[in-house]
């Protein structure tokens, strides 16, 4: 948005329509020895010429690799109208639709937002967003507590194979509330969470299951099984799902007999672009009778007297959201710029579209690996189907060969060893639909090279595993 600065008439104006003599009249509630004469050690304001310069010149330290890392977060192409309408000023200012009458537009995006989000996961209901995947799923945790009131035992079965960082947020979360998250081992060769790893839980009070699908390995989980399972012990399911998958994979709510009664995940794959951090945003859906005990906020849609469309808070009021200990949850809020890109750009593609993106990012992933596995020192770690992503393990140590390729304008992969060390010299890789087959290329190319001047070199190879 173009800043618009307030002349010196302005303000002027401004004070005497109040009544204030000067602008430091507008703070004097804050007592004077809590405010601050200056600002040491800052430097003095910059123009707005040295400002565009410092600030691009910083961009550009950062450069623009080619990014074959995913782990949770997508290079995916954005087409531009999705941004362009974004950014609009009737977007980009709104804030919080407390009040109907004057954010019917904002309401109206939400709904559609939240229709597709039901759509796409197969649900009855869809919140206008969370904070992100994370919390989204402590948040999906914790409703589960709430909704399965047969369950005293408040164990959540939660798979290795889940997003490491989800399950340190979750854990962070709900530690001191009383909630028991139990780790599940996963196969070696499959790199899945096998029926067998549920066996020790049969017949026990289990509030609720997690499943990841894909995995955090890109793996493709047997959900049919471990639905129906979790379901005959009185346990809820809980899908943690990758929404670009959800266009091409069976919806969390066709799983099983019953299907899942929550879902939810990473919107971030859906028109939001790679940052420094972020931004990104957490979804969530869930079977209609589990509605009461969602957190965040639903927008509806009705008919007035004269019978005109209209849009509306349903639920949560925010009041709910104050009551501490008692509160369904603390998150009264949602990432509303970032809900908004991502129903611009789930209208543009359509389901089609959506579907041939999944498509692409499955067959350049699939492309990515054969290549790189032909170096006899690189190795498909897993044997079963995977999207999106996938683990390979190298022969020599990972740091050796990233780094190198880090200084070749590369961004290779996720290193697992930090979370995964059993798997040695693992490394996580990811081809979107934005990876051409020259990037695949260039990748295999970079790698080859890199591999041969190490092994040249006497770098220690640790022999290939069965």
């Amino acid at each position: 948005m173009p800043f618009i600065p307030h002349t010196d008439t302005d303000i002027r104006d401004m004070l005497a329509a109040i009544g204030a003599g000067a602008i430091d009249d507008l703070f004097d509630e804050i007592p004077a020895g809590l405010r601050v004469g200056g600002l040491p050690g800052i430097p003095p304001g910059m123009t707005e010429q040295e400002i565009s310069r410092l600030m691009s010149s910083r961009a550009e330290s950062d450069g623009c690799p080619l990014c074959f890392l995913g782990a949770g977060a997508y290079d995916h192409h954005i087409p531009a109208a999705v941004w362009e309408i974004t950014t609009r000023g009737e977007f980009y200012s709104a804030y919080t639709p407390y009040q109907a009458e004057a954010s019917q537009g904002t309401l109206q995006l939400i709904y559609e937002f939240q229709t597709m989000m039901a759509s796409l996961t197969g649900m009855d209901v869809s919140n206008a967003s969370l904070y992100d995947g994370a919390s989204a799923m402590a948040e999906a945790v914790l409703m589960a507590v709430r909704a399965n009131r047969k369950s005293t035992s408040h164990r959540i079965l939660v798979p290795a194979v889940v997003h490491p960082n989800y399950r340190r947020t979750t854990r962070t979360i709900v530690r001191n509330q009383g909630i028991e998250l139990v780790e599940l081992p996963y196969d070696r060769e499959g790199g899945n969470t096998p029926l067998e790893s549920l066996a020790p839980y049969e017949g026990q009070d289990i509030t609720a299951l997690v499943i990841q699908q894909p995995n955090f390995f890109g793996i493709l989980e047997d959900v049919d099984e471990l639905t129906d399972w979790a379901h005959r012990q009185g346990a809820l399911v809980i899908a943690v799902c990758n929404p670009t998958a959800l266009a091409i994979l069976k919806p969390p709510g066709a799983w099983g007999e019953a299907g899942a009664d929550i879902a939810c995940g990473e919107g971030q794959p859906l028109g939001v672009p790679l940052a420094g951090g972020g931004p990104y945003f957490g979804f969530m859906c869930c079977r209609q009778e589990l509605v009461r005990q969602m957190p965040g906020r639903i927008v509806g849609r009705t008919l007035d007297r004269d019978a005109r469309v209209g849009y509306t808070l349903t639920l949560q009021a925010r009041e709910q959201h104050i009551r501490r200990s008692k509160a369904t949850s603390n998150i009264c809020t949602n990432q509303g710029l970032l809900v908004t890109a991502a129903t611009i750009y789930m209208a543009l593609l359509g389901a089609d579209g959506l579907a041939r993106v999944a498509q692409a990012c499955h067959a350049n992933t699939l492309a990515l690996v054969r290549k790189l596995t032909g170096n006899a020192h690189v190795e498909a770690v897993f044997s079963r189907p995977c999207f999106h992503e996938s683990v390979l393990r190298l022969s020599l140590p990972l740091a050796d060969v990233m780094r190198p390729l880090h200084a070749h304008n590369l961004l290779p992969g996720y290193d697992l060893s930090r979370d995964y060390p059993e798997l040695g010299n693992a490394l996580l890789v990811c081809a979107t639909e934005a990876r051409t087959a020259e990037d695949i290329e260039l990748y295999a190319d970079h790698l080859n090279r890199i591999i041969a001047r190490q092994t040249a070199a006497g770098c220690p190879v640790k022999p290939r595993m069965a």
